[in-house]
């Protein structure tokens, strides 16, 4: 039975920061940015919009009635949780109108755990073939302002609709996992900003996919001449170019098929790089990427995924695209989504970057802002989190 993602799309807020701005404030070659680190334009998130929204906003626009009613398993992975109890899947799950007879539950491993949650939602519609699931990823990368990891922020939401009979991809259970204890990222709970140990964190990443890859390819019988194309987690899209580069330097192919991977890689990135990181959904942001602009795959041609979250676990699988899956992908909405973004200048940034949610339990309502027609956070009343639409 072929079990995978039958439905794919992201959801990125109305506002966005070019580098080259961001680049001129901080005293800095904007090639740095733009060129070193591969990344062109930061999404920015305005205070109206938190994980759950995200994710509601990337999910509501896949599911019909139907699918509301088939769904019987909903999983939100994010590092970026608005509760220390009450799953943020619960709000998703009330605002999307799924079916009442639904598990919902919020993971959370740093960049990995969308990963985990889609191997699950597979797993459960495998056991219950005539059932639904959704899997969101959503973050909001925050480092702080003037700090090294100011230019990787981002934020946004991948949505996936798991079923049987999929019409994207079949998503294959040849996973293979790594885990160490490592500190080369982490946000304590007292903080809203993270701290990372950049270049250790490279490191670890590279290192990571090394012994994870080997691996994989030992126990699936896989290589890496394989796969039509590799997707990798993008913290910054210069980290697939690294990632490529070390598996290359490792693994024996041909001119024509690294020129193949090459080529692929490029066509990754470009959603990426007009986002920023959005951890748990980074990796699959730049699948959805991939898969809308890389014109040389087609229906049976295998991906190979690697996963990585920093702490560290790291993951390798692959899957299997579906043949016309390419018109089950919105492109020109998601590019046009991507365009429409109000632009804002550095000062507007970094004062929306500051302000702060209540804490107090003040009764607090917000004004629409470029989001006045998506899911957005109302307010707050008695340290609850009032949702809705600006209807509403």
């Amino acid at each position: 039975m072929n079990v995978g993602i039958d439905k794919l799309s992201f959801y990125t807020p109305g506002y966005a920061l070019d580098m080259a701005d961001l680049a001129a404030a901080r005293g800095v070659d904007p090639a740095k940015f733009q060129k070193g680190l591969g990344q062109e334009v930061m999404a920015v998130s305005p205070k109206t919009q938190d994980a759950v929204t995200l994710a509601a906003n990337a999910a509501d626009k896949l599911l019909t009635d139907a699918d509301r009613q088939a769904i019987d398993l909903v999983i939100l992975a994010t590092e970026s949780g608005i509760d220390q109890s009450k799953a943020g899947a619960i709000y998703l799950h009330h605002l999307l109108g799924i079916q009442p007879y639904a598990k919902s539950v919020e993971v959370k491993e740093a960049c990995y755990s969308g990963t985990f949650a889609l191997h699950a939602a597979v797993d459960h519609v495998r056991l219950h073939p005539e059932k639904k699931a959704l899997v969101v990823t959503a973050d909001i990368a925050r480092y702080g302002l003037n700090t090294a990891g100011e230019v990787t922020q981002g934020a946004g939401a991948v949505a996936m609709l798991i079923s049987t009979h999929p019409r994207i991809a079949t998503v294959h259970s040849d996973s293979v996992a790594l885990t160490r204890d490592i500190m080369d990222f982490w946000r304590p709970n007292y903080t809203d900003t993270a701290y990372v140990d950049g270049h250790y964190s490279n490191e670890q990443y590279l290192d990571q996919l090394q012994q994870t890859f080997a691996e994989y390819c030992t126990q699936s019988g896989h290589e890496l001449a394989d796969f039509a194309a590799m997707a990798f987690h993008l913290p910054y899209t210069k980290m697939g170019v690294k990632g490529l580069r070390h598996l290359l330097e490792v693994n024996t192919v041909s001119e024509e098929t690294a020129a193949s991977l090459w080529e692929s890689l490029e066509a990754s990135r470009t959603y990426n790089r007009q986002v920023g990181n959005i951890y748990t959904g980074s990796l699959y942001l730049s699948l959805i990427s991939l898969l809308a602009n890389d014109e040389t795959l087609s229906g049976g041609d295998t991906i190979g995924m690697y996963s990585y979250g920093s702490g560290a676990v790291s993951e390798c699988y692959s899957m299997t695209l579906v043949e016309g899956y390419r018109y089950q992908l919105d492109k020109i909405g998601m590019e046009a989504m991507l365009a429409d973004r109000q632009r804002l200048s550095v000062a507007e940034y970094e004062a929306m970057f500051t302000l702060d949610w209540p804490t107090n339990g003040e009764t607090v309502h917000y004004a629409p802002n470029n989001d006045s027609n998506d899911f957005r956070l109302l307010g707050f009343d008695q340290h609850k989190r009032l949702y809705g639409k600006s209807a509403d």
